[in-house]
């Protein structure tokens, strides 16, 4: 009976020790998610709006009548919304709404930067907004040359907003936006 005893103590052991061994674990190095975006190169754009401007050339640009336009980024899932309306003797009602669309961020946003814009070469004139936190908004702008043409522009994600998520595509698309801005002359 003890060599019964002894025999099955033996191999439940050895089933232990072969079924318990396992390759040590070592934690993995902590890393960063790799978000590689091409270099923006620009292409000029113009049609029979009063307006031209350089755009990003990996964008897609889709004309929404009476020179509105889409430009999107399909690998970034955003779209840059571009709206042109013309001057009325109503440029202080167009810079009001540009003003409030930006400002009604002001509750999801952790700080908004304004960055004015004057080019009086061009008689551009306008203002780039930057809004930091969850905002459904991170970049928006208008530009104007006071007396006929007045341009807004603002860029949305196709996700829900999370500006640690999106930062890297924010930050690239803010770029494209400012050049778009500074790049837009009038006809």
């Amino acid at each position: 009976m003890l060599k019964k005893i002894m025999t099955f103590s033996f191999l439940a052991t050895v089933v232990l020790a072969v079924f318990s061994c396992k390759k040590d674990v070592v934690p993995k190095p902590s890393s960063h998610l790799r978000l590689d975006y091409p270099v923006a190169e620009y292409a000029h754009f113009e049609n029979d709006c009063p307006f031209t401007f350089d755009m990003n050339s990996n964008a897609v640009i889709k004309q929404k009548g009476d020179c509105n336009f889409e430009i999107t980024y399909p690998k970034m899932k955003a779209t840059v919304y571009l709206t042109y309306k013309p001057v009325n003797n109503n440029i202080n009602t167009l810079l009001r709404d540009a003003q409030k669309l930006t400002f009604e961020h002001v509750i999801k946003a952790d700080d908004i930067l304004e960055q004015p814009y004057l080019n009086p070469s061009k008689k551009v004139y306008g203002m780039f907004y930057q809004v930091e936190g969850n905002a459904a908004t991170n970049t928006q702008f208008y530009v104007t040359d006071s007396t006929k043409h007045f341009v807004a522009g603002s860029v949305y994600f196709y996700a829900k907003p999370n500006f640690d998520s999106i930062m890297p595509a924010a930050s690239y698309l803010k770029n494209d936006m400012q050049n778009l801005m500074e790049s837009l002359q009038w006809k």
